[in-house]
């Protein structure tokens, strides 16, 4: 059974990045960007199209633009699948793929001037690797997509990158890595110790979640630990890529040497590669063992949303202050995913959305202010707002979508987790202290208000200063365009977020319903 449709918008992609990189410089940014259309474009129709009911990975669901064929025997192995297709919480990180692809080639066009035609191929590149991530169902062919997008990413920040951007990209790839093979390990004795015949993710949902934890696997233990095992292994894995406190320091590095349209999509797009495998692979395959260690996982939530917000606080670097805030936004995400409400699971896949659009306007923002200034620093610069006012007035409203602004996508996104949050049910033994949890998240937004309200007072508001020698005016419109879209869709999501939520919903009733009581 092949549909076709995802595998064009894949293919397509992967042969403009060859196209581009055959190109010359000269060409390079305005064919990337013209060949970036076609894929958003295919996410849009499929967006307009979609179709799908339920989740993916659960017996009842019903898939869009499924494909499903034989790919390769591997003998007494289970066989491996071409297995794609999307629902309601793949499709949304679809689009947005697309979208922030697009607008950060864009934005490529001022700071990006050597090496361009290698530049925006890689660019191409990565986006055929997220759009496989977010829409394979067969384990191989997923950790292929998973691990494809490291490598254009690590020359992406190796290559154009800041002064120290070879330790930024060597740590990012060791400690990615490292956490891949933690979970791919844990996820492989899930399936040979259950003797789950195939790879698919459905597959082996179906088998955990029918398994009896006290029976014995091949390995010699019951299937209650193997599951713990392997939950524990994911997780680890996954919160590296989110990241989760403490193994978020490749984060913020990577961030500041990285060029700020690989920092859109590093935080817009990447960060939710952690979070959208959190949700299937732990939160959904297991979900027992998740409910039994809610509070714990709680806590690393909540340390993520205090710890980042506070570490924000301490910078003066824009980027690193902007950095830290998506450890913080990440932390939300896990927050509403354990609580195993409807409104928490779809509430933490909305604000996955959300955080990308955001984000990724917020980095851009920063980006065309070094592009004019040559300086990040807070203490080099004052009374911007004078010299830029386009630039700044949409730099301070993306900072009021992320302090929560009623009408904007991250009011919407946090209203649903901690709405979620407070219906928890994590049973008798733990009483309340899932209200505990979610005051204290709620106190994040104070932090965040707090950072972003005296960084911005610094550097945007009061008598026009400059450490460089730098004219300052207007920048192009080629580079405050991308802003004015990112602006228009967080507020279209904030004032009508069933344009996602809807299909969202749909699918994450299902994982919410694992654990009894959480449809409420």
């Amino acid at each position: 059974m092949i549909n076709g449709t995802i595998e064009a918008l894949i293919a397509v992609t992967l042969v403009g990045s060859f196209v581009v990189m055959a190109s010359s410089d000269r060409v390079a940014p305005k064919l990337a960007t013209v060949w970036s259309l076609l894929p958003l474009a295919g996410s849009l129709y499929m967006w307009a199209n979609f179709d799908g009911e339920k989740n993916a990975l659960l017996s009842d669901g019903v898939l869009a633009f499924e494909s499903q064929v034989n790919w390769l025997s591997l003998g007494p192995l289970p066989d491996i699948q071409w297995y794609v297709g999307v629902d309601g919480i793949s499709m949304p990180l679809v689009v947005l793929t697309g979208v922030l692809t697009t607008l950060a080639l864009v934005s490529s066009w001022t700071p990006i001037d050597e090496r361009q035609s290698q530049f925006y191929g890689l660019v191409l590149f990565l986006e055929a690797g997220l759009l496989g991530v977010f829409t394979a169902l067969d384990f191989f062919v997923w950790f292929v997509f998973w691990e494809a997008v490291l490598l254009p990413m690590y020359f992406l920040i190796g290559v154009w990158g800041g002064p120290r951007r070879k330790y930024a990209a060597i740590k990012m790839f060791v400690y990615t890595n490292v956490a891949s093979l933690v979970m791919f390990i844990g996820f492989a004795a899930l399936v040979f110790g259950l003797g789950v015949d195939s790879f698919g993710l459905p597959a082996v949902t179906e088998a955990s979640l029918g398994a009896n934890p006290a029976a014995d696997t091949s390995f010699g233990f019951s299937v209650g630990a193997l599951k713990a095992a392997a939950f524990f292994a994911m997780f680890a894995g996954f919160a590296v890529k989110v990241p989760v406190v403490p193994v978020h320091t490749w984060l913020p590095d990577a961030h500041v040497e990285a060029p700020t349209p690989v920092s859109v999509l590093l935080a817009g797009v990447l960060l939710k590669m952690g979070t959208y495998a959190l949700l299937r692979f732990n939160f959904t395959m297991l979900p027992e063992v998740a409910n039994a260690n809610a509070p714990i996982i709680a806590a690393f939530a909540v340390i993520s949303i205090i710890y980042g917000a506070m570490l924000a606080l301490a910078q003066s670097d824009l980027k690193r202050i902007v950095a830290y805030s998506s450890v913080s936004s990440m932390g939300y995400v896990i927050l509403g995913l354990v609580a195993y409400t409807l409104y928490g699971v779809g509430g933490a896949t909305f604000q996955m959305i959300s955080h990308g659009l955001i984000s990724g306007l917020m980095f851009m923002a920063v980006g065309v202010i070094y592009n004019t200034t040559h300086t990040r620093m807070v203490t080099d610069m004052s009374g911007m707002a004078d010299k830029m006012p386009y630039t700044v007035a949409i730099f301070i409203a993306g900072a009021f979508g992320y302090m929560g602004l009623p009408l904007m996508s991250g009011f919407a996104a946090e209203f649903y987790v901690f709405l979620g949050s407070m219906q928890a049910k994590w049973g008798a033994n733990f009483g309340d202290i899932h209200v505990l949890f979610t005051a204290v998240g709620m106190f994040g937004i104070v932090v965040v208000a707090g950072y972003l309200l005296f960084a911005m007072q610094r550097t945007l508001f009061g008598e026009f200063r400059l450490d460089t020698d730098y004219e300052v005016g207007e920048a192009p419109l080629h580079d405050v365009a991308p802003l004015a879209v990112l602006l228009v869709m967080i507020i279209a999501l904030g004032t009508a977020p069933d344009i996602f939520f809807e299909m969202i919903r749909d699918a994450s009733g299902p994982v919410a319903d694992l654990i009894s009581g959480g449809g409420a």
